[in-house]
């Protein structure tokens, strides 16, 4: 795969987690990425990790931020040929019980700040008369689920929705949009959320990979970046409107393979 020559925006989270496995994969097959974080802190952090990287800010959840770093990168890098939707957040707990705040608030990341920024990156991508290319971030949650994630769930699952019907509505102009929907893919920091189901949050993870995933080994943030940098590719010219799960098979599942093992 060859992504020489390619400006590529990915918001939210590149130093850590699937954003940070996302900006190394578009390095190291050639791209530049545009890093963007909520504070230029945040973002010249991230950026110091990888060759090349552009730092930005703006708080995708703020449309006149948005359209102010649209701006700046248009005229500090100019084209861009590919996004990438990765900003987000979760929320773990049930749907009757969370506040309207807390779904308001994912709501206006996980699914309207997707919409948010792509907006202007296919109006940009219009003017430029010019391919372009999107890859939103979703969940393996947008498929299947599980308590206390309803919300975070049904968020994802528009995510999907939206990557499917601008699809369709963009493919005349040559624009493609896809999307990557992880499994559990394992960080230090996922110990705090997990303690909100489960009293030991190492021995859950563990048993995770060993019940929950075809393939037995952890999902690393880079194998999702490698899925993403293959659809900006022009390896994936057929491929619009799709969702790839990279999830070690937990999708595939059935049964969990403990049930299996006793049967």
């Amino acid at each position: 795969m060859n992504l020489r020559g390619k400006n590529i925006l990915v918001t939210g989270g590149g130093g850590v987690g699937i954003g940070a496995g996302v900006c190394q994969a578009l390095v190291n097959f050639g791209a530049t990425i545009i890093l963007n974080e909520i504070s230029q802190e945040k973002a010249e952090e991230a950026a110091r990790k990888y060759s090349g990287a552009i730092p930005i800010a703006a708080d995708i959840g703020n449309s006149v931020q948005v359209a102010s770093m649209f701006d700046q990168i248009a005229s500090e890098v100019g084209i861009l040929h590919g996004l990438v939707n990765n900003a987000g957040v979760g929320l773990s707990k049930v749907a009757h019980e969370a506040s309207e705040e807390e779904f308001d608030t994912l709501y206006n990341i996980d699914i309207k700040g997707v919409w948010r920024v792509s907006k202007r990156f296919v109006n940009q991508a219009l003017k430029q008369g010019m391919p372009a290319n999107i890859v939103n971030i979703s969940s393996v949650n947008a498929l299947a689920t599980m308590s206390r994630y309803a919300i975070y769930a049904s968020a994802k699952a528009a995510v999907e929705g939206l990557t499917r019907g601008m699809a369709v509505e963009l493919g005349p102009h040559d624009i493609r949009v896809n999307a990557v929907g992880p499994g559990y893919v394992h960080a230090e920091q996922n110990y705090e959320l997990i303690k909100t189901w489960s009293n030991n949050p190492q021995k859950w993870v563990k048993d995770f990979v060993k019940d929950q995933q075809v393939l037995l080994h952890d999902i690393k943030p880079v194998d999702c970046g490698n899925a993403v940098a293959f659809l900006l590719s022009d390896l994936s010219d057929a491929i619009t409107g799709q969702t790839i799960y990279v999830d070690k098979g937990t999708t595939s599942l059935l049964f969990n393979r403990y049930s299996t093992e006793q049967l």
